[in-house]
C-alpha cells in the first residue's frame, strides 16, 4: 500500500480545529438530540468531517441520523456501507439512495462530507446534492432522489438527530460508527455549497474555514467537541445540545483535519489478523503466531517520538521499520525479525533489541501495564528505547551522532515509522492523541501531543503540522 499522508491537513491552514471526537463501535458510542420544534423539513445542509478507523466492506457504519426511534417515511442516514459514502432516505414505503461508486477506504485522511437537500427543488438532481472535500459526487451505483416537496424528519419536533448510529425498522441501533468527526453542523432552512464550509488552499487542499458565522436556523447546530465536560454541546448559539451516550472526556481528540495524527493502519498489517479499536489506537489479536501493525504515515528526515502500552501478552516486539521496505517485501514477520535485514529494529519483552533476528541485551523488560518509549532519529540513523520514563542502556536521545544507548540503523533516504508485533497480545499506541488518561501531560516543543513522559527535546509527534515543518 502506498504511503498516503492526510491530503487535506499537511498545511498550516490559518483556521485550527482543536478537537475531534472518536468514535468506538464496540462501545455503542453515539450522541442523541430530539427537537422540541419543527424547523424547515424539505431544506436544510449537513456538514461534518470524518476520518475513518474500522474498515469492512460487508459493514455499514453511520455517520448521521434523522428520524424516529425506528425506521419510518421521511428518516434521512448519512452512512458508509461496503466502504461507498451513501445518503438514505426513506421517502413513502421506498427507500431512495445515492450511493457513490467512489470508495472512501483511507484510514490516514481527514474527509469532509457535505449532504445539501432541497425537496422542493423541480428537477430532480438538485433535491439532493453530495460533496467530498469540496467537490461534487457525481457518479453513483444508485442515485434515487427523493419525490418533489417531501417533507423529511430531518428539523421536525420530537425526531431523533444521533451520530454514530442507526436505527433499523425495528428501532434496534446497530451500525455504529468507528473512528473521528469533527466540525459537525446542521443548516435549518438553506441548501449551501461547500464554500461556506469551506475552501482551497493555493496548493488545492481542501481545508475548513470559520463557520461560527453562519446562519443555522432553528433547529441547526454547531458541535465543535471543544468542551470535554460537555462533548455535546451545541456553540452555534441555538443551545440544540446533544446527550452524549458512552463518550467521556478521554474521546475528545486533538487528531483534527487540520492536525493529523498518526494512528495504526489495518490497511497494512501482515495477514490482516487482529482487530483494531478506539480510533485504530488499539491493536490486539489472540493469534498465536507474530501479526505486525503499522502507523499510518512516516518521515524520511527528522527525529520522532511516540508511546505504546502493553496491556496483556505473551510475546512482542515493538520498534522502527521502513514502510518502503516494506512494501516491497509485503510480509514482516516482525519488528527485528529474522530475515528482516536492517531495515527494523524491535525492542523484545526480555530488554533484548534484534535487527533481523541478532538480537543484543542492555534494556529493561517490560510487562503488562508498562509504558515503552520509543523516540526515532533519522538524521542520525539511532533508535532509543525506554520503559515508564527511564530511557534503556543509558540512554540519551539527544545526545545525537555519538548515539549513546542507542541502536543504530541505515536510513538510505526511505521513509521511517513506528510498529508493533503482537503474539496473542494487546497494545494501546499514543502517537500524541491517547486514547486512555495521561496522568501527566507532556507535549513536544511545538506544543503538539498529549505524552505521559517527557518528550526528549527536538523530538516531535508524528503529525502532518510536524512532518511539514520537520519530515
Amino acid at each position: 500500500m502506498p504511503l498516503i499522508l492526510g491530503t487535506n491537513s499537511i498545511k498550516d491552514t490559518g483556521y485550527d480545529v482543536a478537537n475531534s471526537l472518536r468514535f468506538n463501535d464496540g462501545s455503542s458510542d453515539n450522541l442523541l438530540r430530539s427537537p422540541s420544534s419543527s424547523g424547515n423539513r424539505q431544506i436544510f445542509t449537513f456538514s461534518a468531517w470524518i476520518k475513518r478507523s474500522a474498515i469492512s466492506s460487508s459493514t455499514t457504519y453511520a455517520i448521521a441520523y434523522f428520524g424516529a426511534t425506528a425506521t419510518t417515511s421521511g428518516t434521512t442516514v448519512i452512512r458508509l456501507v461496503n466502504d461507498a459514502l451513501q445518503v438514505y432516505i426513506r421517502d413513502g414505503a421506498s427507500n431512495k439512495l445515492l450511493t457513490t461508486n467512489r470508495l472512501f477506504r483511507d484510514v490516514s485522511a481527514w474527509y469532509h462530507i457535505v449532504v445539501a437537500i432541497d425537496t422542493t427543488q423541480g428537477t430532480d438532481t438538485n433535491r439532493v446534492k453530495l460533496y467530498v472535500n469540496g467537490v461534487q459526487e457525481t457518479s453513483f451505483s444508485s442515485s434515487q432522489y427523493p419525490t418533489q416537496n417531501l417533507n423529511s424528519n430531518v428539523n421536525t419536533s420530537g425526531q431523533n438527530n444521533r451520530f454514530g448510529v442507526y436505527a433499523d425498522s425495528g428501532g434496534s441501533l446497530e451500525s455504529y460508527y468507528d473512528g473521528y468527526m469533527a466540525e459537525c453542523v446542521l443548516i435549518d432552512g438553506q441548501q449551501l455549497a461547500p464554500d461556506q464550509f469551506g475552501e482551497f488552499d493555493d496548493s488545492g487542499i481542501w481545508k475548513p474555514i470559520d463557520v461560527s458565522g453562519l446562519t443555522f436556523g432553528t433547529n441547526g447546530f454547531y458541535l465543535d467537541f471543544e468542551n470535554s465536560g460537555a462533548l455535546g454541546a451545541d456553540v452555534s448559539g441555538n443551545s440544540n445540545n446533544f446527550t452524549v451516550n458512552n463518550l467521556t472526556a478521554v474521546d475528545q481528540s486533538t487528531d483534527t483535519c487540520t492536525n493529523n495524527f498518526a494512528t495504526w493502519n489495518p490497511l497494512n498489517v501482515n495477514d490482516n489478523m487482529g482487530t483494531f479499536h478506539h480510533g485504530n489506537l488499539e491493536y490486539e489479536t489472540s493469534v498465536s503466531s507474530f501479526r505486525t501493525a503499522f502507523a499510518t504515515f512516516g518521515a524520511s528526515q527528522g527525529k520522532w517520538y511516540f508511546e505504546c502500552k502493553r496491556i496483556t501478552g505473551t510475546s512482542f516486539a515493538i520498534g522502527i521499520i521502513s514502510l518502503d521496505y516494506k512494501n516491497r517485501t509485503k510480509n514482516v514477520s516482525y519488528i527485528g525479525g529474522a530475515g528482516d535485514a536492517t531495515n527494523n529494529i524491535g525492542y523484545m519483552k526480555d530488554g533484548n533489541t534484534s535487527i533481523g533476528g541478532s538480537e543484543t541485551s542492555g534494556y529493561a523488560s517490560y510487562g503488562n501495564g508498562d509504558t515503552v518509549m520509543v523516540a526515532m532519529d533519522i538524521d542520525n540513523g539511532k533508535v532509543y528505547f525506554g520503559v515508564n520514563g527511564t530511557w534503556g542502556n543509558s540512554g540519551d536521545p539527544t545526545s545525537g551522532a555519538t548515539g549513546t544507548g542507542a541502536r543504530s540503523f541505515t536510513p538510505s533516504g526511505e521513509t521511517w515509522t513506528f510498529g508493533v508485533s503482537v503474539f496473542n497480545s494487546h497494545w494501546e499506541a499514543n502517537f500524541g492523541s491517547p486514547m486512555y488518561s495521561i496522568s501527566s501531560g507532556n507535549t513536544d516543543g511545538n506544543g503538539y501531543g498529549n505524552f505521559e513522559y517527557a518528550v526528549p527535546s527536538s523530538y516531535y509527534s508524528l503529525n502532518t503540522k510536524n512532518l511539514a515543518e520537520f519530515g
